[in-house]
């Protein structure tokens, strides 16, 4: 008995070594779910006001504002302690309303513009805040005034093609009829006294409007040119109405007016997206009845998806593109030529499949139980102006076609509920939300029920974002709350989904040190320009599915700033199940040169793309390719050493035989001589 107790203890004994020596660490989340990671150290009265990679290491770090409006903290991400760690606080004299992160001084270092509010003022103070050699938390504030804007917030733009951040907007004060101003970026770096910016009038052809407050301006390519476009909502006079203008790109000709529509009532932030994989951006936005000024909370929602209507990619490569003159679709080498018929159709007619809409309670039904209409949550209350909530957009499943998350309100009084809610895109079939037609050339959206808990835990929601935490290759989310639930302010959710499908990543810079690397003041060394948070930049791509089929797809740019919109400096998108490299890969810039873009061909799936634009007076777009190492490199190296190791062990016995073999057939040749001899 003793012996038979002891093999076990021996048994053990040889095995604890092994895990010891193991050399893959355990994996830090488990579950296949979306699974919750705490408030990764943001102090509890902070609200995430921006994001940016402020100390150039391409992991994405925070900008908090403190509850007094006033105090800024930049949140570092460390990513051996899987947390953020305040870099530096500083105290800006008025109350904030938005900051805009971009190097500003083009020398590859994230800037922090910030628009604040002085009492009941009706202006916005505009201030910037330049990033030093020592790093964010040495930032310091330029003296040189700025012009001030109306509350509508000027959005940043490159509007002169020298891939300088620019702002368009109002100044104030402002009449009635204030044209459109461009806050020109004019900054010297040998001149630290001279101003940043100096008003100018834009190169605008066509009937100017005025900006509502708030609105969902864009800096987004529309026409397909792979240039950014602007996207202006409006106010129609007194009566509250809402309409849209789209601005086409002309270079150093300027903007013309190519579309003006109206918005259905009850219009809300506007999001884009390619919702359908067709090469094209989109518009997503909610329209309800009415919204309780108390609470933001909208009754009677829907949501609106406007498809934007353009030439379609060529069914295949050798089709042809033109039909009796005229072009009918773009070739996959041809994905940045410019539509002048592009068209959104925003009637509500029964045969415009390039307009749909649907009620929330059809994605998103009331509890079991309840008959009670859920409701959106469309301002954020707790600030003060309030802050629009838009329904965020990201490839969270990694199929290739944008998902949607937005807070949903239901129950009354006390017991109300704010719930971020997930809906992945579908194709059209039965009971999915959003289809008009029965076919699989429209996306609708499912809820996601399975391995969401962590999102159906929280009730005291008040914005949500999609971001990339730890640049593991997935879209996490960031729920920022109103703390009633007694859980604090922040709350980030892991995206712990396994997926067998693929992603990448981009960035386009702004030019900054052409060669790719700054030099630090006075030869100290040297730093990557990755701080730059550049708007305008366009992505077009197309790739192979499994089954041969080839598609394309767009993504912009960090397109929208304004009223702490909370989207990240890079691109992000799914690419699918696929078997092959992204077959072309089209980026565009704002620059306005004869070719403002370029074209990728076979880049490598599951990594991140770096890109700079040539500076003024060089030749040639630089490229950088990053590969994420995936948890399953290890598994390939194991496998790649066991599998040299067996075929080794295989051609050695192998070898031995036939040396063996060669030995008895030499001795059996050796004695039949032999006889004959005799």
């Amino acid at each position: 008995m003793m012996k038979l107790h002891g093999l076990p203890l021996v048994f053990l004994s040889l095995v604890v070594p092994a895990f010891a020596i193991w050399p893959f660490s355990p994996k830090r989340f488990s579950g296949n779910s979306l699974l919750s990671a705490g408030s990764l150290g943001i102090d509890g009265d902070e609200s995430i006001v921006a994001f940016g990679d402020f100390n150039g290491d391409q992991f994405l770090d925070l900008l908090g504002l403190a509850s007094d409006k006033q105090t800024l903290t930049v949140y570092l991400w460390s990513h051996e302690d899987y947390t953020f760690k305040k870099s530096s606080v500083f105290k800006h004299p008025y109350n904030v309303r938005n900051v805009v992160p971009g190097d500003f001084t083009q020398d590859g270092r994230l800037d922090l513009l910030v628009m604040s509010q002085h009492g009941s003022s009706t202006q916005l103070e505009i201030q910037l805040y330049i990033a030093a050699p020592g790093g964010p938390h040495k930032a310091g504030l330029h003296a040189a005034p700025i012009p001030p804007s109306v509350l509508a917030q000027p959005i940043p733009m490159d509007m002169n093609g020298d891939l300088r951040i620019d702002l368009l907007g109002t100044p104030s004060p402002a009449s009635a009829n204030s044209p459109f101003r461009v806050w020109q970026n004019v900054w010297n770096a040998s001149q630290t006294t001279a101003p940043v910016f100096n008003l100018t009038d834009p190169k605008f052809n066509g009937a100017q409007c005025t900006m509502s407050n708030p609105h969902s301006n864009a800096a987004i390519d529309l026409n397909g040119d792979c240039l950014a476009d602007i996207f202006l909502v409006c106010d129609e006079g007194s009566s509250g109405s809402k309409y849209f203008q789209i601005w086409v790109n002309n270079k150093a000709e300027g903007f013309s007016l190519a579309q003006v529509g109206r918005l259905p009532a009850g219009t809300q932030q506007i999001s884009f997206a390619d919702i359908d994989r067709d090469g094209t951006i989109d518009m997503v936005f909610p329209t309800c009845s009415s919204v309780a000024p108390g609470t933001g909370i909208g009754a009677s929602c829907y949501i609106n998806i406007a498809y934007n209507k353009q030439l379609p990619l060529c069914a295949s490569a050798t089709a042809s593109s033109v039909q009796n003159g005229k072009q009918i679709c773009r070739r996959p080498e041809q994905l940045c030529t410019a539509d002048p018929d592009f068209r959104f159709d925003l009637s509500d007619r029964s045969d415009n499949d390039a307009f749909v809409r649907f009620p929330l309670s059809d994605l998103f039904p009331p509890p079991q139980g309840s008959s009670m209409t859920p409701g959106l949550l469309v301002l954020d209350t707790t600030q003060t102006p309030p802050l629009p909530v838009p329904i965020k957009i990201g490839d969270v499943n990694q199929d290739g076609f944008p998902d949607l998350v937005a807070i949903v309100v239901t129950g009354t009084g006390s017991t109300t509920s704010r719930t971020p809610r997930l809906a992945f895109s579908a194709p059209c079939t039965s009971g999915v939300a959003g289809c008009k037609s029965h076919n699989n050339e429209k996306r609708g959206f499912t809820t996601v029920k399975k391995g969401t808990q962590a999102l159906k835990n929280i009730v005291d929601a008040r914005s949500v974002a999609l971001f990339d935490m730890d640049e593991d290759g997935t879209l996490d989310i960031m729920v920022q709350r109103t703390g009633a639930q007694g859980e604090g302010n922040i709350l980030f959710i892991q995206n712990n989904f396994y997926y067998d499908a693929f992603f990448l990543k981009a960035i386009v810079l702004n030019g900054a040190c052409g060669s790719g690397l700054c030099n630090e003041p006075e030869g100290s060394g040297k730093y990557h320009p990755f701080g730059v948070s550049y708007s305008g930049a366009t992505y077009k791509y197309t790739v192979l599915d499994t089954s041969g089929r080839r598609s394309a797809a767009e993504v912009g740019q960090l397109p929208q700033t304004s009223y702490q919109s909370l989207l990240t400096p890079y691109s992000y998108f799914g690419l699918g199940r696929t078997n092959n490299y992204i077959e072309n890969l089209f980026v565009g810039s704002t620059k306005h040169s004869e070719q403002h873009y370029i074209n990728m061909e076979g880049v490598v799936p599951n990594s991140k793309v770096v890109i700079i634009p040539p500076a003024e007076g060089e030749d040639g777009w630089k490229r950088e390719l990053y590969l994420r190492p995936g948890e399953w490199i290890p598994w390939v190296m194991v496998t790649v050493i066991a599998a040299t190791i067996i075929l080794a062990a295989i051609v050695f016995a192998l070898h031995l035989n036939e040396k063996r073999e060669d030995e008895l057939e030499r001795r059996k040749a050796s004695h039949h001589i032999n006889f004959d001899a005799l």
